[in-house]
């Protein structure tokens, strides 16, 4: 936290005079109304928000910024403290609007900044958002139909995606914010009418339910947080309830299964790890297995890791 301060010190002090343009968007952020990374260092991302330059904290950037000072220097909002999980923006661009809007692989999401540093998108999942797009409409060419289960499902990119590929999605996340966030996500991205179930749940209990009533999916998503709380206060801990969780969702799966993706952001899950457990699930696993470590690539300076990842797919 030490580096964190000490690095924002001098950008947060500096006097703006009225009138003058707190922000010169520099030609590499001029691309598109989307997310960019555009360096990382000293535990700090520099990320391009749609028109918003922002600072965030990247504990894994051990290194130090690629682009010079003045890059960085030229910030819409940064991050100035975090203290009981909780953070404080410096708002520099006084105009910056509390919410916007960028573009993603499907469709639109709406950002905000929230008190735990979270803007309502996770960037390094927009790779996988196309990819499971078009996992869901070959599931739809070989099956006719495609059922999705999306776990700790946030604010809904990965569901966005899967119904935009024209499936059904289970939409379930243990915080009401977040889901209630997908669903202005769906209206924003054209997919309000979608077939999704909106799910506020535990996903432990949810998924022993659905093994009673008897459903199953034909492709199954999951990012599990390291540590989390459930709907009543269940805890998560990934090294303790990953497992049994995979364990149950193998009777989840149809006799056509077609996709699992799976992710980590812990250290004990390498992309090999991943790549085997759902080995363990999948039955007769005959298709192809991207398994790969999560790296957010920056545009113009370092690209910053991001944990693990293992897409399973259906071969035709």
């Amino acid at each position: 936290m030490t580096k964190l301060l000490n690095f924002l010190y001098p950008l947060c002090s500096q006097t703006i005079q009225e009138g003058e343009p707190i922000i010169k968007l520099h030609p590499m952020d001029q691309s598109a109304n989307t997310y960019t990374l555009l360096d990382s260092g000293n535990e700090l991302k520099l990320e391009q928000v749609g028109a918003y330059r922002l600072i965030r904290s990247a504990p894994q950037a051990l290194w130090s910024p690629s682009l010079n000072e003045q890059e960085w220097e030229n910030v819409d909002a940064s991050l100035t403290s975090i203290e009981e999980g909780k953070v404080e923006w410096d708002i520099r661009n006084k105009d910056m609007p509390d919410e916007w809007q960028i573009d993603v692989p499907p469709g639109v999401m709406n950002m905000k900044r929230s008190d735990f540093g979270h803007l309502g998108i996770f960037p390094e999942q927009m790779r996988y958002w196309e990819l499971l797009e078009q996992s869901t409409k070959k599931c739809i060419d070989l099956h006719g139909e495609c059922n999705v289960l999306n776990l700790f499902a946030y604010t809904g990119g990965s569901t966005l995606a899967c119904a935009k590929g024209g499936g059904s999605v289970t939409h379930i996340d243990a915080s009401k914010p977040s889901v209630t966030w997908a669903r202005k996500n769906a209206k924003s991205s054209g997919l309000e009418s979608a077939p999704i179930r909106w799910i506020v749940d535990d996903v432990q209990k949810f998924v022993s339910r659905e093994i009673q009533r008897g459903k199953t999916y034909h492709g199954i998503i999951l990012d599990p947080p390291t540590y989390g709380k459930g709907t009543k206060g269940e805890t998560w801990k990934i090294d303790d309830d990953l497992e049994p969780l995979l364990e149950n969702l193998q009777q989840l799966m149809s006799e056509d299964f077609s996709f699992m993706h799976l992710c980590a952001h812990s250290n004990n899950y390498s992309p090999e790890i991943l790549e085997v457990f759902l080995r363990d699930i999948i039955p007769s696993p005959t298709g192809t297995f991207l398994t790969e470590d999560i790296i957010l690539k920056a545009s113009h300076g370092n690209d910053l890791p991001s944990g693990a990842s293992c897409l399973y797919s259906q071969q035709a």
